[in-house]
């Protein structure tokens, strides 16, 4: 990428250059070298970005669905053509294997925009209620900051419904993982969008998340991030009264129903729960199985593990690459060592890194079994390879160890029987509930009860978290 880019924000549609001269080193997670640096931005920074979306919004805001329905289908284009340079910027700044950038983190970005495509064909922003018009109004400016763990699918995930509804953006990405950020602000260059449209200011969460949280001028704040970042930006915001919309934590759970084929259930539970090496609010870390089968599930877990390949993400036949940066890594390490102590049973991996993978953030798969709802690991948020095993005798246990959580963001349910596995669904306190590992859709509404947030991404829901509801009354003839 031009690394003068780097240096600069992307505001008002040109590069500039920040109001101080702070930087922000960049690791590779995987040498743990400095690989370049980023402009750190400050509230100043942030104001001329909100200045630019606000005229901006005046006439964008009215642009004809059209309009804004061809941007989101260019941006898409673009991002296709240069799906390779932005799965390696994220393989470089994160370390997520470049198998999984090309299968997963890039095409479930571009989804995110081909969904608002399809949706924009047929939403009514106008809808008919006897003589009354209800109408859909795009919010406003809407304050964007995005995580390290999904950097460009939750720009996307953000960005797209936003622009959707007529909104402009202010934008900061994870000063962890800021170079895709960077190449989608090059996309949203080249694809024409109108200057003012979208702003990229980067920067820390102390520095710019707070000022983009409190500033005045922002009509919608929207983070992805841990629960603590969202509850400091959920203070800023309400001085201002501003909507928030929060996807933070999550201890997902899946229940395995004794009918369930295990052979399947138990490999496709530890791959979701390893995903992204194990860094998704969403992972799936708590495996909740009947006790009179956790010798058979702790055998077929042994297997799985042992064909995960953990090494250097540039090699395409790597499974799990690096933890994402330093701070993150010792977490991890910090939580196993929580987990052995504890007295949990360590099935496989464990404290420190592979073998032969002395430089980088590497750490080794790891499960325990034996877990109960007490212990930490149960009940935290590890944000690494670790998963936990916990037995249960009868449906309702399994049910009431789901939801015994602060969080409520994702579940799984495995069955046989359809039916079994609706009705366990339908009692786990989440935010989004999958059976029998289906496909991800990019329509389906995300976002989290209880500590794992406020509000929904993705799809309609998505959409109409950046509209406001507008009644006219005596619009129609009686």
């Amino acid at each position: 990428m031009n690394l003068e880019d780097a240096r600069h924000f992307y505001i008002d549609g040109r590069w500039v250059a920040p109001s101080s001269g702070a930087t922000i080193a960049v690791v590779d997670p995987a040498t743990e070298a400095v690989i370049g640096s980023i402009a750190a931005g400050t509230a100043e920074d942030v104001d001329k970005a909100v200045i630019a979306a606000r005229r901006a919004f005046a006439t964008f805001s009215i642009a004809p669905v059209e309009e804004r329905r061809a941007l989101l289908q260019r941006i898409a284009e673009l991002m296709e053509a240069r799906s390779e340079e932005l799965a390696f910027a994220m393989t470089a700044e994160m370390g997520t294997a470049i198998g999984f950038a090309r299968s997963s983190q890039v095409p479930l970005a571009i989804a995110h925009l081909r969904a608002m495509v399809e949706l924009l064909g047929s939403y009514d922003f106008l809808a008919r209620k006897g003589t009354t018009a209800i109408v859909r109004e795009p919010i406003g400016i809407c304050g964007l900051i995005t995580p390290w763990n999904w950097p460009l699918y939750q720009i996307t995930a953000k960005l797209a419904p936003a622009l959707a509804a007529g909104c402009t953006v202010v934008l900061k990405p994870s000063e962890l993982s800021p170079l895709s950020a960077l190449l989608f602000a090059r996309i949203m260059q080249d694809a024409g969008t109108p200057p003012g449209v979208f702003n990229l200011v980067n920067g820390t969460g102390e520095e710019v998340g707070a000022a983009i949280a409190a500033h005045p001028g922002i009509d919608m704040v929207s983070i992805t991030g841990s629960v603590r970042a969202g509850v400091l930006v959920a203070q800023a915001a309400a001085v201002t009264v501003k909507r928030v919309v929060q996807e933070l934590g999550g201890k997902s759970p899946n229940i395995l129903l004794p009918d369930a084929d295990f052979e399947r259930a138990v490999p496709l539970g530890i791959t979701s729960a390893f995903r992204n090496v194990g860094q998704s609010c969403s992972a799936p870390t708590r495996m909740i199985v009947p006790a009179d089968r956790l010798d058979e599930v702790e055998a077929l877990a042994r297997h799985h593990v042992g064909t995960i390949v953990v090494g250097d993400p540039r090699n395409p036949q790597t499974t799990l690459g690096p933890i994402a940066n330093k701070a993150q890594f010792n977490r991890v390490q910090q939580m196993i060592a929580v987990g052995i102590a504890e007295g949990a049973r360590l099935l496989c991996g464990g404290p420190g890194k592979p073998t032969g993978l002395d430089t980088g953030h590497f750490v080794r798969p790891t499960i325990f079994s034996g877990v109960t709802g007490g212990m930490r690991i149960a009940q935290e948020e590890i944000f690494g390879p670790v998963l936990c095993i916990m037995p249960y005798k009868t449906e309702e246990e399994a049910v009431a160890i789901a939801n015994d959580t602060v969080f409520g963001l994702g579940g799984h349910v495995q069955s046989a029987n359809l039916d079994s596995a609706r009705r366990v669904a339908r009692q786990i306190r989440s935010g989004q509930v999958h059976i029998n590992h289906p496909a991800w859709d990019a329509h389906a509404p995300f976002g989290g009860y209880k500590h794992s947030g406020n509000g929904r991404e993705y799809g309609l829901f998505g959409l109409e978290e950046c509209l406001e509801t507008k009644a006219i009354l005596g619009y129609f003839p009686s």
